[in-house]
């Protein structure tokens, strides 16, 4: 009897573990391929980006999510890609160049292409390898301009498995597509003071001027409606908030939508750009996807 009492008890502390959430609990360490982190420079166009990437305990391989930051970057969402790790996946981290102390300009082009590069880093079978990592299975996710990356560059790759937007911005390439060509050259000045009320200091080689002027130039390539068709057979998770990006957001679910998709999450949380208040609310909104997709 008391080996049967013994047997069921821990049976019920099994249970009671696999219940428990990677937000507040911790995996059991594996000590031949223990969870770690590693530091590291991504080459991406001749300049070699500040990255890190946090290796999920286990053999794998295991699936990566490449974390977007934002305009300018001052939240990093580091919590998630902790507790990402604590779930299973390797989560890769860089600052695009020009932006806190990689080298090179910074430019919304230049952000698109070294995401691109990361995701080309994260497909090296060497660099696989090293990191444990999942090569067909890259998820990315992004805040606010990260966002717009995570967008733009999984409706250039259709390899992308899934896509988590934050706040995604549009960075007001919508706004100038409504502008007839000759209003748009006018619209450079409100968009430049916008961009600088934001914050530009971690960002190197680039003015609000010549950002807003980029912005403008792109604007038909970049348009955010366009982009659904191409993402719309892949599961897309759209989470906003009240800081005045949901009109834009909401645009591209219904482009979506006229797609046929069936694979979008939508949810909107009542807090800042920043989710500050509801952080935990954010990365159980993401848990919660990436475990139905």
């Amino acid at each position: 009897m008391r080996l049967l009492a013994t047997a069921a008890l821990l049976v019920s502390c099994v249970c009671i573990h696999a219940q428990q959430s990677p937000i507040t609990t911790d995996p059991v360490p594996d000590k031949q391929n223990p969870a770690s982190m590693q530091s590291f420079q991504l080459p991406s166009h001749g300049a070699l980006l500040n990255a890190l990437i946090y290796i999920a305990s286990g053999a794998g391989p295991h699936p990566t999510v490449i974390l977007l930051h934002g305009f300018p970057g001052n939240e990093k969402n580091l919590d998630i890609a902790q507790t990402l790790r604590r779930a299973g996946y390797d989560v890769l981290y860089f600052n695009y160049r020009g932006s806190w102390g990689s080298p090179g300009d910074f430019s919304l082009t230049h952000s698109i292409e070294d995401t691109q590069s990361a995701i080309a880093f994260m497909r090296d079978p060497a660099n696989a390898k090293n990191f444990r990592a999942d090569p067909s299975n890259i998820i990315l996710i992004g805040h606010s301009m990260g966002g717009f990356m995570a967008r733009y560059a999984a409706a250039q790759d259709p390899s992308i498995k899934a896509v988590g937007l934050i706040s995604a911005a549009d960075m007001a390439v919508d706004r100038v597509e409504s502008l007839k060509p000759d209003q748009r050259k006018a619209a450079v000045n409100p968009i430049a003071k916008h961009l600088a009320d934001e914050g530009m200091a971690p960002l190197a080689g680039v003015t609000p001027q010549s950002l807003a002027e980029e912005i403008i130039a792109n604007a038909d390539t970049w348009n955010v409606p366009n982009l659904a068709p191409k993402l719309a057979t892949r599961p897309i998770l759209v989470i906003t908030s009240d800081d005045g990006l949901v009109p834009s957001n909401d645009a591209f679910v219904s482009a979506l939508n006229k797609s046929g998709t069936a694979h979008v999450t939508t949810l909107h949380i009542a807090t800042d750009h920043a989710y500050s208040d509801h952080r935990i609310a954010l990365q159980q909104a993401i848990l919660d996807f990436l475990k139905q997709n």
